[in-house]
Formats: structure tokens, sequence, C-alpha cells
């Protein structure tokens, strides 16, 4: 009988612990190049591991930056994966040990649309390959509210190492002479750092072809709050998934390619308004998304919120050759103007949606010769617009957006409605007063006789030159419109969510109180980051916060985890054993854990291996000497009562060092 009580109780047992490492999984998906899963806390569980598998990997551990608290839920977002069927598995670590955890169903990850100037001779701007995934030797980086002034790392040519905080280090990448893939991942809320370039992170590679760098955002949060992204003399430059806000740089650009670049591909952010400029035009910022001396870009899949100027293209090149440009699939939701406005460049703008503008869609001057396809138009006030001719001056008007001559727009398959005036070239009627050539086919060519009213300048015909242009299959317009809407921006569209008015806010240029206080006011509700750290040479050790602790003497101190990754392969550990405390090394895991009684004070440290530089933590358990034990009782401890009648109360109270007391 008590051999059955005892299997009993060890079902029991076990059954508890199967229950108590079970994950609540509450959401999981894949997306572009990458899956998210969120699950329900584990009351007892220290950290998390996140595994994948799909694609030729097999539990495959992801970085712990990846894995964040937001107080009611965990989210891991998994970025670097090639487009394929994965699951992932959610384990807890409870006092050390891994439990089994939970797996998700099977998610589908879609590749991401690499279309474009920027892939102009096979280039693959950025530090991941062309299926998505890291390329070799990648160095990761995580910046964070927390480590933006303290993150660390050696970069080759740099005058010292190591170089402490992000623009420090992309100071260092600036000589071109660190030629490894860099991916830097902003995770959560950060707003200005202490080392910044006038207000602005900038990004800089002395066009070293060689050379490749990511900025990306992490998963539908990462904002970058107060600083613009500028870009010079930088080549092979991939920005991605960022929310930009607040923008108060002296630039003034949330993202500025503002000279000598080339082969940089932006694409999946999300564009809001800036600080009010001193001039009339700024009221919503400066440029959402401008580009100026710099060729063979391509612009995807960003969502303007309502910007005032979304993107200046041209500024004084005073050159027609040699510029290249493409638009696609952005989503111009209710932004006012320059969607492009474009000087001198060969631009190819092709299924954009554009939703909802006050002022006007692209606009062609100085020569810029703009292929516009298969674009969706809904309500844009005047989807196309050729300087000094046509609806610029419609009425006489002295230039609805510039004085400068003009250029020439192609456009073919474009579907428009609710425009105010749109008029196409006529050889009759509108030899010269037209906004656009209406082509008949793609490949038609337009004729050198047919030149802008102003400066007589003509269309190159950039898009059949085949000696320049890219192999890629357009959208149909509405498909277009469809996928802008679903891809546009962030991760699922990012975390700050706005309906627009269309009664009111398809004309109207101002500013929209209640969506600018919201940027504004904009907190995120991130609690956490797992193994929030340093990172030096993409080496990283995190811990539990009980690395430090004091215990009364003959106390058990309560388990220390400390967990590697990056490029970490092993780590070690000095000043342990000893004095009542021992460690557990799981390899696996790639944790160590801390346990024991501690007989005297004592301090240890750890030590990742690897590639680069070490990541080191340590910490200190003290001991404190046991306190005298009291025992006290009421003055009735002794009593004598006839048969019958009951005692009176006694009570006996412990303190002091005493923890417990028996009774016999």
């Amino acid at each position: 009988m008590m051999k059955k009580n005892l299997l009993f109780l060890t079902f029991l047992l076990v059954v508890i612990q199967g229950w108590s490492q079970q994950i609540q999984i509450n959401e999981a998906a894949g997306w572009l190049e990458s899956a998210f899963v969120k699950w329900q806390p584990l009351s007892n569980a220290q950290t998390y591991n996140v595994y994948y598998t799909g694609n030729g990997f097999t539990d495959q551990k992801i970085d712990n930056q990846l894995i964040r608290s937001y107080g009611s839920y965990y989210r891991a977002d998994i970025p670097g994966l090639k487009a394929g069927t994965y699951t992932v598995k959610v384990k807890p670590v409870i006092s050390g040990v891994e439990g089994t955890g939970s797996t998700t169903s099977t998610l589908t990850v879609l590749a991401h649309d690499r279309s474009g100037f920027a892939f102009d001779s096979g280039r693959v701007p950025g530090g991941y390959k062309a299926d998505g995934t890291p390329k070799d030797n990648a160095v990761i980086l995580y910046i964070t509210q927390n480590t933006k002034n303290t993150i660390s790392m050696d970069i080759t040519g740099a005058s010292a190492n190591p170089c402490v905080g992000l623009q420090n280090i992309l100071f260092a990448i600036k000589k071109g002479k660190d030629t490894r893939p860099f991916i830097i991942r902003l995770i959560g809320n950060v707003t200005d750092m202490t080392v910044m370039d006038g207000g602005d992170v900038v990004i800089e590679n002395a066009k070293n072809a060689s050379a490749y760098l990511t900025f990306e955002g992490i998963g539908t949060d990462a904002v970058a709050n107060g600083w613009g992204v500028r870009l010079k003399s930088a080549s092979n430059i991939e920005v991605r998934n960022i929310g930009f806000m607040n923008c108060n740089s002296t630039a003034g650009d949330n993202v500025g390619m503002q000279q000598d670049n080339d082969h940089v591909w932006v694409h999946n952010c999300d564009l809001f308004y800036g600080n009010a400029g001193s001039d009339a035009d700024q009221i919503k910022g400066d440029g959402a998304l401008d580009n100026k001396s710099s060729t063979y870009i391509t612009l995807a899949y960003n969502h303007f919120w309502d910007s005032g100027k979304a993107s200046l293209l041209g500024l004084s090149e005073d050159t027609t050759t040699g510029l290249y440009i493409t638009y696609h699939h952005n989503w111009f939701d209710h932004s006012d103007s320059r969607h492009p406005r474009v000087r001198f460049y060969s631009a190819h703008v092709y299924n954009n949606y554009y939703d909802g503008n006050s002022k006007y869609g692209a606009g062609s001057t100085l020569g810029s010769s703009v292929f516009m396809e298969a674009n969706f138009f809904r309500n844009c006030k005047y989807p196309m617009l050729t300087s000094m001719q046509g609806t610029d001056v419609y009425g006489g008007a002295e230039g609805t957006f510039s004085g400068e001559a003009g250029g020439t727009i192609k456009a073919f398959n474009n579907t428009m409605s609710g425009e105010t005036r749109f008029v196409a070239y006529d050889a009759t009627n509108y030899p010269k007063e037209f906004d656009a050539y209406v082509a008949s086919t793609r490949n038609e060519t337009i004729s050198s006789s047919i030149t802008s009213k102003s400066g007589s300048n003509t269309y190159n015909n950039f898009d059949t030159n085949s000696s320049i242009m890219y192999s890629y299959t357009p959208d149909s317009p509405e498909a277009a419109k469809n996928k802008a809407i679903q891809y546009a921006g962030r991760v699922s569209g990012g975390d700050l969510k706005w309906t627009f008015d269309n009664a009111v806010d398809d004309t109207s240029s101002l500013v929209i109180t209640a969506l600018k206080s919201a940027l504004t006011n904009y907190t995120s509700t991130l609690v956490s980051v797992q193994g929030e750290t340093n990172v030096v040479s993409n080496q990283t050790l995190t811990s539990t916060t009980n690395n430090n602790q004091t215990v009364v003497s003959g106390t058990a101190i309560s388990s220390i985890v400390f967990t590697w990754g990056g490029d970490a392969t092993d780590a070690t550990v000095t000043g342990l054993p000893a004095s009542g405390i021992t460690f557990v090394k799981n390899t696996t895991a790639k944790t160590i854990t801390i346990t024991g009684t501690p007989t005297a004070t004592l301090s240890y440290s750890i030590a990742t291996t690897g590639t680069g530089t070490a990541a080191t933590g340590s910490g200190t358990i003290t001991v404190t000497p046991v306190s005298a034990q009291t025992l006290t009782s009421t003055s009735n401890n002794s009593q004598t009562v006839t048969s019958g009648t009951a005692i009176g109360t006694i009570v006996f109270t412990w303190g002091g060092g005493a923890t417990d007391a028996t009774v016999t």
C-alpha cells in the first residue's frame, strides 16, 4: 500500500511540474522574413528560451534581446528568416532548469520584395543576404533606451577601441575599414542619445562597396523618437521597420540621404510628424524621406502618416544622368505633397497607394524623367504635376508647387478617382499644357519632340533602356493598394494606430491636433528586455536581477542564472566553487546557475569566450551573522485549574534569529 502511495505522489509531482512549465501562447504569426510569438507570463519562470524550426533549422535558439516583457504578456520577434514555414517553441527557465514549454502552429514567412534600383548589378544592401538571412560573419548589435549610450565594441580602423555608444561606433565605421556586415537592431522607444550629429544618427562608410549595414527596428514598437537617420557617403545601407516621430534634428528629416550615397534600401518604416520647423510649410516637420545627390535607391513599403512634405528628390545635382531611384508600394496616407517632388532624377514610381492627398501626388521639374506606373490614386487633388505647365499653372497660377523649369512624367496603367484635375498629353489640344504623357503600352518611348513648356526638357526613356532598367513584375493598381495597406510600415502596422477622417483629412493640410498629441505623448508599453546588456563584438552575457545577495548565515541563496549568447561559445566562472556556493553549467541552454548556502562572504565573476572581446558579469554574496533567538510568553505559562475548567490562553512568541518553534 505504501509503494502505491509513493508511486501516486511521484506521478502527481510529475503532473504538477508539467503544469508549471506549460506556456499559454496568445498569438503567433509569420511576417516579411520574420515571425513573432506572444505568450502569457509564467509565475515561476525566471527567463524564457525561444527556438525556431524550419527551412533547414532545428531548434535554433534566438538571441535573448529579442525576448521582451510587456507586463501582461511576453513577445519574441525573430528577424532574418528565409521565406517558408516554421514553428516556434517557447520554453520557461525555472530555477535554472529549462522546461518543456509550448510550440506554435505552423507559421508562414514571406520574402521581402527586393525590386528597384538599389539592387542594381546584383547588390543586396544591408547586413542580410538576398534570402533574408544574416550575411556571413554579420555583427549584430542591440540598441535599447538603456544601452544606447553604453553599447560598446571594437571597430577595425577606429582611433581608439572599444567604441562606446551607438554614434561613436558609427563614427568608427565611417572610415570604411571594417567590412564586416553590421546589423543594428533598435528595440523599443529610443530617445536622443548623448552623442549624435546635429540631432541625427549618421551612417557613413566611405562608400566602401564591400561594406554593408542594416539599421532595423524589432517588432511593432521600435521608435526613433526625436531624431532621424542621415546617410552620408554610404554604400549598401538598409533602413527598415522603424517608426520615426517628433524629429527635431538640424536636418529635420525622418530619414535623409543627404549626399553621395548609393545602393540604399529604405523600407517598411512608419513616418510620422516631426517637430515644426521655422518655415510655414514645416508645420508637420521637414521632409519625411528625402534624397539628395544619391543614386541607386529603393524606397518601398513605407507608410507616410499625414506627412506635410513626403519626399523631396534632388536639390542641386545639376545633371540628369546617373541618378536613379525607385518608389514602390508606399502608402501615402493623407500626406499632402511631394510623392515625390523630383529634380533631375530618373524616377520609377510604381504600385504606390495615394490615399487622400490634399495638394498633389508626384511633381516633375528641372529635366527630371518620372515614370508613374500602376499606382492607385484615391482623392488625390492633383495626381501628377509638371512644373510651369498644365494644371500647375491652370487658371493663372504661378506654379502650384514650383517655379522651376519642367521635367516630364510618363504615365501608364494608373487608377484614379476623386482627383480635381488631370490633363494627359494631346498633340492637338494639349501639346504643352499637359500634366503627364499617358502611354498606350508599358514599353512605349516618348519622342524627343515632346518637351516641357518651361525649359524644353525631354524624357530620357530610362525605363525602356535595358542597360539601365531592372527586371520587375508590377501588380495591378488595385492589388498594389491592398499590398500597401497590408504591409507598408512596421510589423503588423506598428503599435500606434490611427484612423483618418476622410471627409476632413482628404482635403486638409493642417496638423491633426489629436494625432500630434498622440505622437508628442507617445510612450512604449515595453517593460523589460530579456538579456539587456552591452554587446561587445556580439558576445552577450545577461543575468537574473539577483546576482548580488545578502543572506543570514545558514540560509541558502536564491538561484542566480547567467545566460550567454551572440557570438559567445562558452563562459568561464572565477571565484566559484567556494564557501558553500557552487555552480552548474548547461551548455545546451547556455546558462550558468549558481546555488548553495554560503559560509562566508564571497565574490565571483563570469566571462564569455568566442569571437571578439569577452562580455563579463560579476556578483557578491554577503553573509550576515545569525542574531540571538528569543522566546517569550505570557505570564501564565504554568496554571492550576479544577477538573472540567478551561485554562487561560497561553501565548509564546519567538523572534530574533529564530525562524520557527516546535512544541513537545
